[in-house]
């Protein structure tokens, strides 16, 4: 399995010539992938999800389906999207999808807080969407994000030592500088260090899992 890093929170995985895209939103560059199996959302907003990049998606990939929390569904319309919460599974081709947490982390009390839904794939790769969700199982591979308008780096650091992955890759850095970027990747690096290790992957690099 492989997984592609594309700007800020979408992934593409790759197996067997089947694929799943993960979170193609505005910050990221149309996502124009073939052999897509699925669409998964984490959560409603544009940073993860717009109806220009899922219709483009379904262009190129008519028999994709697209999963994701109620709020999703609400804002593709025109879209069939098969709605999914914490505790839910669903077999995709190749990609067995676990869902796990339910809301996106507070924001400011006078923002609305959204249905949020991580994604674990094949039991190995785990996208936790705009939330601190940790699985109840063991996770290899965490895309953790690592800038954000939610985000408190001391908060972050907990999460991932608490998921404590083998591996991570930083995710959700469009809001943050170059140097920003390094810093809190550098906090990332010692959350992750008492059970692993993290890679940095720029746009359009892979990793193997």
């Amino acid at each position: 399995m492989e997984v592609t890093k594309l700007e800020h929170a979408c992934q593409v995985v790759t197996l067997g010539g089947a694929r799943l895209v993960i979170d193609p939103g505005g910050f990221t560059r149309p996502v124009e992938a073939t052999g897509v199996v699925a669409v998964v959302v984490t959560h409603e907003h544009p940073d993860h999800v717009t109806p220009e990049q899922v219709a483009g998606i379904l262009a190129r990939n008519p028999g994709a389906v697209v999963l994701g929390p109620a709020g999703v569904a609400r804002v593709l319309p025109d879209v069939d999207v098969e709605v999914v919460t914490g505790g839910d599974h669903r077999s995709v081709g190749p990609f067995e999808l676990t869902f796990h947490g339910t809301r996106h982390n507070v924001i400011h009390r006078s923002v609305p807080v959204v249905d949020n839904t991580g994604v674990l794939v094949n039991g190995r790769l785990f996208h936790p969407g705009d939330a601190y969700t940790v699985p109840d199982v063991p996770v290899e591979v965490l895309a953790a994000p690592v800038g954000a308008p939610w985000l408190k780096v001391a908060e972050m650091m907990d999460f991932v030592a608490a998921v404590a992955p083998r591996r991570a890759y930083p995710v959700h850095e469009a809001t943050l500088s170059d140097i920003g970027l390094d810093m809190h990747v550098g906090r990332l690096r010692e959350a992750v260090a008492p059970t692993g290790s993290v890679v940095v992957l720029a746009p359009g690099e892979s990793l193997t899992i």
